[in-house]
């Protein structure tokens, strides 16, 4: 998961920084700094792609977007 799906993530499902931090067991400034491009274990990252996806998102590798680039949907 790419910072920039996180981002699209949450706006899909209409989430905020503090909604996905909840979900996922962790601070609305770790969620705020991975989603600017800072670096985090790998054990967050899953909690956070693991929350998401059980709210319904689907995540999309490079070349499975429309643009090439990475993506998601809704389920």
């Amino acid at each position: 998961m790419k910072s920039v799906q996180m981002k699209m993530a949450r706006a899909a499902i209409g989430w905020g920084v503090r909604e996905l931090a909840a979900a996922a067991g962790v601070t609305a400034n770790t969620v705020t700094r991975i989603e600017n491009g800072a670096d985090a274990k790998q054990s967050t990252i899953d909690a956070l792609r693991a929350a998401l996806e059980a709210a319904g998102v689907i995540f999309l590798a490079d070349g499975q977007n429309v643009d090439g680039g990475p993506g998601v949907r809704l389920k």
